[in-house]
């Protein structure tokens, strides 16, 4: 019993050291330069990936990234102000946007 225990903690202490190795092949997602590029880089990548951004661009008019932008704060619950979601969707319309 004590055998299973110990091999069971040694086992998901390998699990944990391991994780940080994984996590560091990943690339780090870059924002274009600009105005409003580090509110959008804080308040979005607060809940998921900043690659959704790169991946739904440049499709996405203004009306889009407003429309993904209320949706992020009015069904998902984002606290984010009304100057920063402003200041987000100008930037995401100007960099991402068609």
């Amino acid at each position: 019993m004590i055998t299973f225990a110990r091999t069971a903690l040694v086992a998901a202490s390998l699990l944990l050291l391991a994780a940080p190795a994984a996590q560091a092949d990943e690339f780090a997602i870059k924002l274009k330069p600009g105005d409003g590029a580090e509110v959008t880089q804080g308040q979005c990548a607060a809940c998921h990936s900043l690659d959704y951004i790169q991946m739904n661009s440049p499709f996405p008019k203004r009306a889009v990234w407003e429309a993904e932008v209320n949706k992020m704060i009015k069904i998902f619950g984002a606290t984010i102000e009304d100057k920063d979601a402003k200041a987000i969707i100008d930037y995401l319309a100007k960099n991402y946007g068609s």
